[in-house]
């Protein structure tokens, strides 16, 4: 096997991911699977649950959001394409930005109010949660500014 035949494949199939999306169809399907699941985490608050339910929901909702961030377009062509890297690009940047100065305000404000607070970091699902809300809705306002 070549060095040049594996280099090759492996450009190849990082083109294939990069393309790869859902249909149009899944967004809708995705919003009514974060929905449900986020009501869900509601309405087992008055039931008693095992604390995995919740887990489970939690991932089930960033499922969701990531199905409908990753679904096409109704018109999916290269200007829809740029607006939605722009959009991941955004995100990324928002949140590394929240993620590294939030618990420093936390802790800041903790102070002023006489908690005892202590610097704590995020869940993986506040910082996964956080950034598909904003690329959803970033990418929701590039569409709306560029029509």
């Amino acid at each position: 096997m070549s060095k040049q035949s594996f280099c090759e494949r492996e450009q190849n199939y990082l083109k294939k991911m990069n393309r790869f999306q859902l249909s149009n169809k899944f967004k809708k399907i995705g919003y009514i699977v974060a929905i449900i699941a986020f009501i869900l985490i509601f309405v087992r608050k008055s039931v008693d649950a095992p604390i995995w339910v919740h887990s489970a929901l939690l991932n089930i909702v960033l499922v969701g959001l990531l199905i409908v961030s990753i679904s096409k377009e109704k018109i999916e062509d290269e200007f829809i394409d740029s607006l939605r890297s722009q959009s991941y690009r955004l995100a990324f940047l928002m949140v590394v930005v929240y993620s590294l100065t939030q618990p420093f305000i936390n802790y800041i404000v903790g102070i002023f109010l006489n908690q005892n607070e202590s610097l704590e970091s995020f869940s993986y699902f506040q910082v996964l949660f956080f950034m598909l809300v904003i690329q959803l809705m970033f990418f929701s306002q590039l569409k709306r500014f560029n029509k």
